[in-house]
């Protein structure tokens, strides 16, 4: 598996690459959405539209051929294949104005659409198109999948309520609804899926660690494309094979994906700027690297370390992209590119520096009993955006540390919205109380969300409604945001953090952080 230069255990450098030529860059960009199968090249050097510019994936394996290699092959039974839910066109994930094509194109018949997870609900009617229309609207809407997960037996808690608009309402297996995570840029993971079920001893998988880092990450994936073949495919178990799944998995590792051009801003790597995919390729990366919670906890976060594993150090200055671009103080001649230039490097200098006071974040706040970080817990944590987001230049979590920071918790003045404002009407209501460990009976001790996270896995209710955070690299072309799609814009992705962290964020700041993300 290729992984960025830097890495641990000693892996190899990164190989000099073959840019393509455009024009077959433009080919593939023109293609549309892959289906299973069909025979064409994923190139070197791929271009694709956006909203905001165009984004690249770069693709450090070569030309690869889709007729033959096993990410494109239907080796389920329903006409899908990892691609069906991992678009080039789309940061290697999906998109509802894509989606939505594939439904008025197919009339709702293509292999995306599957009573399985596709709809709201597996025994949702899609026997006509309005039946198919109104069945996969969280699809179609929110680019959301269903996935269905039992509560592990040994669960310290009770699923006493569901109250889910389509009709799974079952308690024993539930019905979370979340976004297909972008196969891209995978070597910076520290936990497989947005539970982390695919990188956790509960599921027969491997929590990834600096130690085990290659191997745990490499197997987990194939875990991860096994699984997905067997559920979402709805395969028979017989593929993907082992040597499928390192096929699958090779693939992965080798993509790269970035914005590369900004409508207002231009190329995203001129005059001293580092955006785009081929400097993300060469970023060093170790698990835990730059945690910020080292100085916390140095034997729970080992080894940290900024310039090199165990160094002690940690930077809240996460990207270095676009300091180039900062004011120069000539303000008197800025054109329209300067300005947007501008506006991108002060939402970077935002990113990095913006203090935040963290309350009520699971994972942080509560007692290290619960998964927090320090005996008693910690009433605020002064922090920045990279406290959650330290993986430099790429802006997930380091280390596999899920968090609850309310995207899935109804608002008690407001139970349509998530604690951050967003509308989440469309998802269920989960109630869930503890046990009590000594008489088995219920308690008061309940909690309500949309999402039960982690707590699904492993069965803790103190993890219930915890979440990865995603990578940060390509957003600009894979909205909705956060992981049920409650945010549709990254303005409002902003917007929940301003709310829920009472940042009192002027519009301007709001402004410059959107630029920001955008070029990622």
């Amino acid at each position: 598996m290729k992984l960025p230069a830097g890495s641990a255990n000693s892996l190899p450098r990164l190989k000099p690459l073959k840019i393509v030529s455009i024009a077959a860059c433009l080919a593939v960009a023109l293609l549309g959405s892959l289906a299973a199968g069909r025979g064409t090249f994923i190139p070197t050097f791929a271009v694709f539209s956006d909203p905001a510019g165009q984004f690249a994936t770069l693709n450090l394996a070569g030309p690869t051929d889709t007729s033959t290699n096993p990410f494109f092959k239907d080796m389920g039974s329903n006409g899908r294949a990892c691609v069906t839910c991992h678009q080039p066109s789309d940061a290697f994930s999906v998109t509802p104005p894509h989606i939505r094509q594939r439904f008025f194109a197919t009339g709702g018949i293509d292999p995306i659409f599957r009573s399985v997870d596709g709809a709201n609900c597996d025994i949702s009617d899609v026997s006509t198109f309005a039946d198919r229309l109104r069945s996969y609207s969280l699809l179609l809407e929110r680019g959301l999948i269903r996935i269905g997960i039992a509560v592990p037996p040994t669960a310290n808690f009770k699923v006493i309520s569901v109250y889910n608009p389509y009709g799974c309402n079952a308690t024993d297996v539930i019905s979370m609804y979340r976004r297909p995570l972008p196969t891209t840029n995978l070597p910076f993971l520290s936990a497989v899926m947005f539970d982390g079920r695919e990188s956790s001893p509960a599921t027969g998988t491997t929590k990834i660690t600096y130690d085990n880092y290659e191997t745990a990450l490499k197997a987990d994936l194939a875990h991860q494309a096994f699984d997905a073949t067997v559920g979402h495919a709805q395969g028979d178990g017989s593929h993907p094979t082992p040597e499928e799944q390192k096929q699958i998995v090779d693939f992965e590792t080798s993509l790269f994906t970035a914005q590369t051009l900004d409508f207002f801003a231009g190329n995203l790597n001129d005059d001293g700027a580092r955006g785009g995919p081929l400097p993300l390729s060469k970023q060093p990366f170790f698990i835990s690297i730059n945690s910020s919670v080292h100085f916390l906890l140095p034997a729970f976060e080992a080894p940290g370390g900024l310039a090199a594993p165990g160094d002690g150090k940690f930077s809240s200055n996460i990207f270095n992209l676009y300091g180039s671009w900062a004011d120069n103080g000539n303000t008197r001649n800025w054109n329209v590119r300067d300005r947007a230039r501008r506006s991108i490097a002060h939402g970077e200098e935002l990113f990095n520096t913006l203090q935040i006071p963290i309350r009520g974040v699971a994972g942080i706040n509560d007692d290290v009993s619960a998964g927090g970080l320090v005996a008693g817990g910690i009433p605020v944590l002064q922090g920045t955006c990279g406290t959650c987001h330290d993986t430099p230049n790429v802006g997930n979590h380091s280390f596999p540390t899920p968090l609850d920071i309310g995207t899935s918790d109804p608002s008690p003045t407001d139970r349509s919205s998530n604690l951050g404002g967003l509308d989440i009407s469309y998802l269920p209501e989960i109630t869930v109380c503890k046990i009590d460990a000594t008489s088995g009976r219920t308690t008061n001790n309940c909690k309500t969300t949309t999402d039960l996270g982690q707590a699904l896995i492993d069965g803790n209710f103190d993890h219930v409604g915890k979440i990865k955070g995603p990578i940060l690299r390509g957003l600009a072309a894979r909205a909705p945001y956060f992981h049920n799609g409650s945010a549709a814009t990254l303005r409002q992705a902003v917007d929940f953090y301003d709310i829920r962290f009472n940042l009192h964020l002027s519009n301007q700041d709001k402004n410059d952080l959107v630029a920001f993300l955008k070029t990622l």
